[in-house]
């Protein structure tokens, strides 16, 4: 097995012998056999704790080797998850300090200095936006059932995606942002961290189109948390046109975004799932996928977007009946349009001054004309807002006997039969 895999078989070990959330496993790679003193100090002997694996062993031996010195180096009855272990293998030719801890700070703690830091004692904080955090129509009501958890979101840092990035870490979660634009992801996750006081989101650099781009991030993940508890796949664009006038580039690049971005995150995080699931057999997991009310019915001069979306659906639900064995949920949320969001509102690129210049609004004289008559659309007045998906998100989370669902959030504008 590759080390990025033993990451996710130890992680789910880990989650099994501290039977609780929140094992997060840190690492960083060791330069021949300089294993530190601490961590990886066996419980039983004092000695430090070093396994040496074959390269390329079965899953079945790596299980049991985890187990054996997850054991160890915990000690019999201890619950804390506060352990460490240095892992080579035995050519030589590999090697990797893990750290175990209930964060990602008390982790990275253990990973330096050998000791767990103790946890900023304050509460979760107001650190979400549109309602996110504190106000009426809050979602975070719901927020135990992502409280320490590992969360990754694709398109994490504008847009929906950063409304969802908010409103899991102002829930507990600790969340990966994954973004093609690397610079806007660390930015926000500054922003979250400091407001936290704490580690609650990292940065990934990820384009969702190049299998080798998520194959490295998914490493990264795995080496800097172990695995994941929830992917929401929320990366997707948008060009609007009429048939005739749609360039097959565009259209290319629409589909490779929206549907095969999908395929090659959901196919990444399926992989890493299943290994934690070995280490931990009872435990759920789940991949989101943020769809559209255009992937309900169609939409007119969007065909591209909503062909996309049409498709993913048929990925949601073959992915779940082929992914429920290894207790992974599969379902896509369908948002109504987000209307203050930069995808409609920029006054540049956006929905609005798009179909204002492509005649889509018929009559329409300005972007306001083209904003009302979508609302007029909406049986309840309105845009889809950050907290409708979070708390679509939630109902997915805790819902363990749902799979393979497109569950709407439309304001009433889009009914199922």
């Amino acid at each position: 097995m590759e080390m990025y895999e033993l990451a996710a078989l130890l992680r789910g070990i880990a989650l099994e012998a501290a039977e609780a959330e929140g094992a997060v496993v840190a690492s960083r790679e060791l330069k021949g056999r300089e294993f530190p003193p601490s961590p990886g100090t066996d419980a039983v002997a004092g000695k430090p704790l070093i396994l040496e694996l074959e390269r390329g062993m079965g899953e079945s031996a790596a299980i049991a080797a985890l187990r054996d010195g997850l054991r160890r180096g915990i000690g019999p009855g201890d619950k804390s998850v506060g352990t460490g272990l240095a892992i080579g293998t035995t050519s030589g030719e590999e090697g990797r300090l893990f750290a175990v801890g209930p964060d990602i700070d008390s982790a990275r703690a253990l990973l330096e200095n050998g000791s767990i830091a103790e946890r900023p004692g304050a509460s979760t904080p107001e650190i979400g936006s549109a309602g996110l955090a504190g106000s009426e129509g809050s979602a975070l009501g719901r927020d135990k059932v992502v409280s320490e958890r590992i969360a990754l979101v694709t398109g994490g840092a504008q847009g929906f995606g950063e409304e969802i990035t908010r409103g899991l870490a102002a829930s507990g979660a600790l969340v990966w942002i994954a973004d093609i634009n690397f610079e806007g992801a660390e930015r926000l996750a500054a922003e979250l961290n400091k407001a936290a006081g704490r580690t609650v989101a990292l940065p990934l650099a990820m384009d969702v189109t190049n299998e080798a781009s998520v194959t490295r991030a998914f490493a990264e993940i795995a080496f800097g948390t172990g695995g994941l508890d929830l992917v929401v796949s929320n990366a997707g664009v948008l060009k609007a046109a009429s048939i005739f006038e749609q360039e097959l580039a565009a259209f290319d690049f629409v589909t490779k975004v929206n549907y095969t971005g999908f395929f090659l995150v959901a196919k990444a995080a399926a992989k890493m799932m299943r290994l934690q699931r070995l280490g931990a057999p009872s435990r759920k997991t789940d991949i989101i996928q943020i769809n559209s009310k255009s992937g309900l019915e169609g939409s007119n001069k969007n065909a591209s977007y909503a062909g996309s979306k049409f498709g993913s659906l048929g990925l949601v639900q073959s992915f779940a009946l082929e992914l429920v064995e290894y207790g992974i949920k599969v379902n896509a949320i369908c948002p109504g349009n987000f209307f203050d969001g930069p995808l409609w509102s920029d006054p540049e690129k956006g929905l609005f001054v798009q179909y204002l210049r492509t005649g889509k609004v018929k009559g329409a004289k300005s972007v306001a004309d083209v904003k009302a008559f979508y609302e007029a659309k909406v049986p309840m007045g309105r845009g889809c807002e950050g907290q409708d998906v979070m708390r679509a998100i939630y109902y997915l989370v805790e819902q363990e006997y749902e799979t393979g669902q497109a569950l709407p959030v439309t304001g009433g504008q889009v009914m199922l039969n």
